[in-house]
């Protein structure tokens, strides 16, 4: 007996000495700030405790097109869009609660709807009337929930590799997204989150390698560890999928789907259901690229997001 508790403190000893070894403390938000906004970045305050990071760039008066990123991304996924279309819109991209420089909201709500009123709060104090939606992944899904929950408001609607649809075959998590389910190591990635973990995660999702830079990896690995970015991550999961019932307002809107065929995220399958229950939806799918296509394939997807806003009179 006596030899088996030995064992369990030699045990108990090697994991505590492993974990202060794997350990990944958060980085101070001032030193976030201080690396990843720039000078178009506002704070906006929108409730005690709540401040979130936008960027509002473009001509004012231009038509608005706002953009929601994915699941531990930041607004920085869009700046390949940003570059190629503010001459022509206003695009605004914001940090939703729990993410990038905007950090947890002290409410603890991560669902869908909790950030459409982020997004309806920030439409707010930008003075933003009506405008064109887009979103990426986890922000496809707030894209078109905002559309369902203020259809007033929305112009066209642009989806990036959307969740929010049944899953279909083929598609696999990535490994981090995969452990964040799994009830201790969910706990433990709180505190231990390895750069390795965030470049394989990132790797398995796209097609094209430049869009899993070391900067890249960096970006994500750091912008997680903004105090309380880790464990609002573990506060999302998993949302409800829609269906073509649900969709069913969405017809009357003009919808852009934008998908990569080597999508191994979400499938392709995926975009087929979307343009299932929105039949007026354009759908392009592009060759040889993964779940990021405004970061794989740049120049074509933004030339493709601004001939369907012209084509719908959207157009700057």
């Amino acid at each position: 007996m006596r030899r088996s508790f030995g064992w369990l403190a030699v045990v108990a000893g090697l994991l505590a000495v492993a974990f202060l070894l794997l350990r990944t403390p958060d980085i101070p938000a001032e030193d976030l700030r201080a690396k990843y906004a720039s000078p178009q970045s506002q704070f906006l305050a929108l409730s005690p405790g709540f401040v979130v990071h936008v960027r509002d760039e473009g001509p004012r008066d231009a038509p608005v097109l706002l953009l929601a990123h994915g699941s531990n991304a930041s607004l920085h996924t869009w700046e390949p869009w940003v570059a190629r279309l503010s001459e022509r819109y206003r695009v605004v991209t914001l940090d939703l609660q729990g993410h990038g420089l905007t950090g947890p909201i002290p409410s603890g709500c991560y669902t869908r709807e909790c950030m459409v009123t982020t997004i309806e709060a920030v439409r707010q104090r930008l003075a933003i009337e009506r405008f064109a939606i887009g979103g990426s992944s986890m922000g496809g899904a707030v894209a078109w929930t905002y559309a369902l929950e203020h259809s007033e408001r929305v112009k066209a609607l642009v989806l990036v590799a959307s969740s929010g649809a049944p899953r279909a075959g083929g598609g696999t998590d990535p490994i981090g997204f995969r452990l964040a389910r799994m009830p201790l190591i969910r706990e433990l990635a709180v505190v231990v989150t390895p750069r390795a973990l965030i470049e394989r995660s990132l790797a398995q999702s796209v097609s094209v390698a430049s869009a899993a830079s070391a900067e890249a990896v960096d970006r994500y690995w750091e912008l997680l560890r903004y105090p309380g970015n880790r464990r609002a991550t573990l506060q999302r999961f998993p949302s409800e999928p829609a269906t073509k019932e649900r969709l069913a307002p969405l017809q009357r809107l003009p919808v852009l789907l934008l998908w990569g065929t080597e999508d191994r995220l979400l499938a392709v399958a995926e975009a087929r259901f979307f343009a299932d229950a929105m039949p007026q939806a354009k759908l392009i799918a592009y060759p040889g690229i993964g779940h990021l296509p405004q970061e794989e394939t740049p120049d074509r997807s933004a030339a493709d997001v601004a001939a369907f806003l012209d084509d719908v009179g959207v157009g700057g």
